[in-house]
């Protein structure tokens, strides 16, 4: 079983507002995120921080799992974690992010057959950027998951780099939006 966790837990404080419930093309961009892995993988689950209240809502109408990181504010680390421990009986899950709407289906279906192929870690790289999602095979979440404050997901991935899968992707696996102009970029783009 694939699974996914999507990142939602930070404050939005160069935006000012919520971010993720804010519209690209009529949906609230974290229904962009939900719907781009729909189908494709077995379980979704949204990992909540600061102000959980403010999503909640729109989680329950998608009818996605929701959990919460009250260390949201020790970073994308801890809330990786948080919502890998619920999948943690999975046997690959994608890390991805909530301000990131316009994810390639196609990318996540190579990226699981890159996986199934015996990658361990498959990422999207564009221009020589790697990017999110990033596919994490099951036999690398206890190394995770024992990640201390001052360790990163990227620690994992350089360790355990000849397993590591990159695939060419577009200029959506390195464009996550954080300001209002970034927001207004995506709308013109996309």
């Amino acid at each position: 079983m694939i699974g996914t966790v999507i990142l939602a837990a930070g404050e939005s404080k160069r935006m000012g507002v919520q971010k993720l419930l804010l519209e690209i093309n009529g949906k609230p961009m974290i229904e962009h995120v939900i719907e781009s892995f729909k189908g494709i993988v077995d379980e979704i689950i949204v990992v909540l921080g600061h102000r959980p209240e403010k999503l909640i809502p729109a989680l329950e109408k998608l009818g996605v799992k929701w959990t919460i990181n009250f260390n949201y504010q020790d970073g994308m680390t801890s809330t990786f974690k948080e919502g890998l421990k619920e999948l943690e009986n999975f046997d690959a899950v994608f890390l991805a992010l909530g301000d990131q709407p316009f994810l390639d289906r196609n990318f996540l279906n190579k990226a699981i057959e890159s996986w199934k192929s015996g990658a361990k870690v498959v990422s999207p790289i564009f221009r020589g950027k790697k990017g999110h999602p990033v596919l994490f095979d099951r036999s690398l979440f206890g190394e995770i998951l024992s990640l201390e404050k001052n360790q990163f997901i990227r620690d994992v991935i350089h360790k355990h780099r000849e397993n590591l899968c990159v695939i060419e992707s577009g200029e959506w696996a390195i464009t996550d939006i954080d300001t209002k102009e970034d927001l207004e970029a995506i709308r013109q783009r996309f």
